[in-house]
C-alpha cells in the first residue's frame, strides 16, 4: 500500500497527531520492525492486530518526513555505503539521519511528535499530512503553501521525461 493524498489534522497540546486511517493502514501493510535490530524487517511478517508498528520520522526541507521501518533501514544502508562523502553530504546526513526519531502509534492511532521536531517544522495546531508513495510528510500548512507557490511546476513533466521516467504530458 502506498501513501497518497493530503489531509489536514489537528495536533493536540501534548504534541500528538492522529494519522489518517489510510496512512495507518499503509504503515501496517508495509511491515513491522523486528524487536532485534539486527534482523531485517522484510524478513518479518506483516503485523497482526494490536501489534506495534515502528516507523521513523526525520527532518528535511522544512517539514517532517515519515518512512516505514524497512524503507528507513534501506536508506541507512545506502548512507553507510557512501565512500568518503563530501562535506555537503555529511551535513545532509547530520540533518537527515541525526534528526531521525523512531516512532510508534498509540492505541488511538496517534504519533507523538517531539518538541524538536515540532519546532523544526514550525508545527502549530493544524498539520498537513501529505502522502508521497513510499513516505509521507508533515507540514505547517502555510509553509507548504509557500513552498508550492514558489515552485514553477509547468515544465516538470518535461524534466521527468528527460530523466528517463515514463511520464508524459
Amino acid at each position: 500500500m502506498y501513501f497518497r493524498g493530503r489531509s489536514s489534522r489537528s495536533l493536540d497540546p501534548k504534541g500528538r497527531l492522529m494519522l489518517p486511517p489510510e496512512f495507518r493502514e499503509s504503515l501496517a501493510a508495509r511491515g513491522r520492525a523486528c524487536a532485534d535490530p539486527g534482523v531485517r524487517s522484510e524478513a518479518a511478517p506483516a503485523p497482526t492486530e494490536g501489534e506495534e508498528v515502528r516507523f521513523v520520522i526525520t527532518t528535511y526541507d522544512g517539514c517532517l518526513v515519515a518512512y516505514p521501518w524497512a524503507d528507513w533501514e534501506d536508506l541507512e544502508q545506502k548512507f553507510a555505503r557512501l565512500p568518503n562523502p563530501s562535506p555537503k553530504v555529511r551535513a545532509f546526513r547530520r540533518l537527515f539521519i541525526g534528526g531521525a526519531e523512531v516512532q510508534t502509534l498509540d492505541a488511538q492511532g496517534r504519533v507523538r511528535l517531539s518538541q524538536d521536531h515540532r519546532d523544526y517544522a514550525r508545527l502549530g495546531k493544524e498539520v498537513m499530512v501529505l502522502g508521497l508513495i513510499n513516505r509521507f510528510e508533515l507540514w505547517n500548512p502555510e509553509a507548504l503553501k509557500a513552498t508550492m507557490d514558489a515552485q514553477k511546476l509547468d515544465d516538470v513533466t518535461d524534466e521527468l521525461a528527460a530523466s528517463g521516467s515514463e511520464f508524459a504530458r
